[in-house]
């Protein structure tokens, strides 16, 4: 009987061991829709932290111009994840299509539609925007959708308008300053980088709070999220509560640490690009609304 039960134990430790090192040996590509927005800093920030192998899998990050490029990534199974905007599994949902989000990180969207300086003269309100050029991340976006929804609320033919991709980085701040666009949906950091150097710049619409994303949409909308396929899911259990874990992870760090030592992780000019701007006089991680979008999990 004792030795019966050592086999037992062995072969027990064996199938143990070998699951264990599937599951670290996993590999997962991770789209992103724009890894220079603000609102993706967990995504990123896993990265630096080692929390993705801390957890067992391997991730590849890649980077796009905007959500609807992660998208068809995953679509088309060149990415097993897409780290994006919830409302694409909204979306799809209608078309038959179906994506399943399993951690979502985001408290708020964080959009604005801010008119280009060059163009502030001429622009006062939604209304004015028919017969412009606007900028989106890229179009099918999260930012594109948000911009349809403001025109169609505020009266205007969204066909009236002109949708430009501009992404959503240093990209999107040239996009502005040149005047090429007349006006854009943005996020942090560029929104503060511009208002840094326009101290009258326009911003039209606002959710980069609870108050503004309330006042705009009558209730929550959750932002930034880690989605995929349903079938993905369900064959990949293991690898999804990993990512989760992760993601989690690393949101109870932001909350634990100051802004110079999100900075100083990994990737120094990735996150001082997106940190320093948005850090206010007492240390703290804001945009100029007074805002920190990414959920608490103290």
């Amino acid at each position: 009987m004792p030795t019966l039960f050592r086999r037992l134990a062995a072969t027990l430790a064996a199938l143990l061991l070998s699951s264990g090192l599937a599951l670290a040996q996993s590999k997962i590509t991770l789209a992103v829709g724009g890894g220079s927005c603000l609102c993706y800093l967990p995504t990123m920030l896993a990265q630096s932290l080692g929390e993705y192998d801390k957890a067992g899998v391997k991730v590849e990050i890649v980077d796009f111009k905007g959500g609807s490029e992660s998208l068809k990534a995953v679509i088309g199974g060149s990415a097993d994840v897409v780290s994006g905007y919830f409302d694409h599994c909204v979306n799809l949902a209608a078309k038959g299509q179906h994506l399943q989000s399993f951690v979502v990180y985001d408290r708020f969207p964080g959009f604005a539609l801010v008119v280009s300086p060059k163009h502030s003269s001429e622009i006062n309100s939604i209304k004015d925007l028919a017969n412009k050029k606007v900028g989106v991340s890229a179009p099918g976006s999260s930012t594109d959708f948000f911009l349809k929804y403001m025109l169609s609320k505020n009266g205007v033919d969204p066909n009236s308008v002109g949708v430009i991709g501009v992404g959503l980085g240093a990209t999107a701040v040239a996009a502005m300053e040149q005047g090429t666009v007349d006006a854009a949906i943005m996020l942090d950091p560029a929104v503060t980088i511009l208002q840094g150097q326009d101290k009258q710049l326009k911003i039209l619409s606002d959710t980069r709070s609870q108050k503004d994303t309330l006042s705009v949409f009558g209730g929550e909308y959750p932002g930034g999220a880690l989605y995929t396929r349903a079938d993905w899911i369900a064959t990949h259990e293991k690898e999804v509560q990993a990512l989760t874990n992760a993601i989690i992870t690393t949101l109870k760090w932001i909350h634990t640490h100051t802004p110079e030592e999100v900075a100083d992780m990994g990737d120094q000019k990735l996150y001082q690009r997106l940190i320093a701007p948005l850090v206010s006089d007492d240390g703290v991680v804001t945009s100029l609304a007074g805002i920190m979008i990414f959920r608490s999990r103290k």
